[in-house]
């Protein structure tokens, strides 16, 4: 925890707006962050960690901050999973795992079914993801989400990512996709997801995981606690063929060559119109809103600073812990800000104090990520194997989640 984890400067004290400055290649005016214990030290070649205060409208809150020079040759990140869309695990065990030096928790997530009963839980996240250049899976309908409220204009489909070109932007990547059957062809409605608009199809592949399927059936395009729907069926494809049909949502792990057709309402009954033996073409994939450079990775959440500015209709009333990214320096730095969750701390921030701090640092464009029990901000000290947990996560131990930003360095 952050007690023990902290790295050491030589035991100086130094102002936050020092450390800041220095970390995040920023000049703060005005309300900067300022105040109480502040500490700044690397984590190797572009990675930089800090940790200040905040003077918040509810009160000082403490922050932790990691400084991402992408533009570093040694420098990369990615999006660290546990090795399903529909699994959890800690921040920590998932850096050490694939030898990240850094990272932040991730995306909003399927956290509970309580209105669906007998429904499990999937812990997917709610956005796009894509790792190492490999699409995970699209985002869920916008009225299926868990998390705070977005901004208005804001859909499921908004990312933050890191291109091929090694420089991070706020984009929205939307599913393309289409079946092509004997009995027809259609537009493929969801993939890997843990909610499927009304009347469509989806398709889960191996990347989904074991969890089942049912959770998809559940809820509607505007009402996520809405009853799960009674018509479903569900159609295995192995290397382009219909080898299985079933009238419920299943679940276990997917071959590598088969991949999964769940249909709903009007999707259920297109897929009735197969059978075994049906030849099948299934093709998707995730199309940039503004950006023709393929992303590398990418995960969701959603934006409150763009160009410089918030974006409207910001809470200004709701303090919590929060997860942030902003982008700097043309998209050559990321700045991840993790939000204490000590009790002393708690009061945490706004979303619109989230856009606000992320502006003093240096961010032209912000994205929020999950917060609450789920922010965590892990790092490495020099010379250490292993990661440790440098914020106090609110529920006193990290939540399990599905995804986060690894920074890693390599040799």
């Amino acid at each position: 925890m952050r007690g023990s984890g902290r790295f050491g400067t030589g035991g100086s004290a130094v102002s936050a707006v020092a450390v800041i400055a220095t970390v995040a290649g920023a000049t703060l005016t005005g309300a900067a962050p300022a105040g109480g214990a502040s500490r700044a030290a690397g984590i190797g070649p572009g990675v930089r960690y800090a940790q200040f205060d905040i003077r918040a409208a509810k009160g000082t809150t403490h922050a932790h901050l990691l400084s991402v020079d992408l533009g570093h040759a040694r420098v990369r990140v990615n999006l660290l999973h546990p090795g399903a869309v529909a699994a959890r695990a800690a921040v920590s065990r998932m850096s050490d795992a694939h030898g990240a030096v850094a990272a932040v928790n991730g995306d909003f997530f399927n956290i509970s079914e309580t209105q669906h009963p007998g429904v499990a839980a999937t812990g997917a996240p709610v956005g796009p993801a894509i790792a190492s250049g490999a699409v995970l899976k699209a985002a869920a309908p916008n009225g299926q989400r868990f998390g705070p409220s977005m901004p208005p204009g804001v859909t499921t489909t908004a990312v933050l990512g890191v291109g091929t070109d090694r420089r991070a932007r706020l984009d929205n990547l939307a599913l393309s996709g289409s079946v092509s059957t004997p009995v027809g062809s259609f537009a493929l409605g969801g993939l890997n997801q843990y909610a499927l608009p009304l009347g469509s199809v989806g398709a889960f592949t191996q990347a989904w995981g074991s969890v089942s399927r049912q959770r998809a059936v559940c809820g509607t395009d505007t009402d996520r606690g809405a009853a799960c729907g009674t018509d479903a069926y569900e159609v295995t494809v192995r290397r382009g063929r219909v080898v299985r049909m079933a009238e419920s949502a299943g679940s276990g792990a997917i071959a590598a060559d088969t991949t999964v057709l769940l249909g709903r309402e009007a999707g259920a009954r297109q897929l009735r119109k197969l059978y075994v033996g049906a030849k099948v073409k299934i093709k998707s994939r995730l199309v940039a809103a503004r950006s023709r450079v393929p992303y590398r990775f990418a995960l969701g959440g959603y934006p409150v600073l763009r160009d410089g500015r918030p974006l409207a209709g910001l809470d200004t009333d709701t303090s919590a812990v929060r997860t942030a990214v902003g982008i700097a320096d043309g998209g050559r730095r990321l700045l991840l800000l993790a939000v204490d969750g000590a009790p002393d701390h708690r009061s945490g921030l706004t979303v619109s104090e989230v856009a606000a701090t992320m502006r003093k640092l240096g961010s032209v464009d912000a994205f929020n990520l999950d917060g609450g029990g789920s922010t965590t901000l892990v790092a490495r000290a020099p010379g250490a194997s292993r990661v440790t947990v440098r914020n106090h996560p609110t529920g006193g131990a990290e939540r399990p989640v599905p995804n986060a930003i690894g920074v890693f360095l390599t040799s």
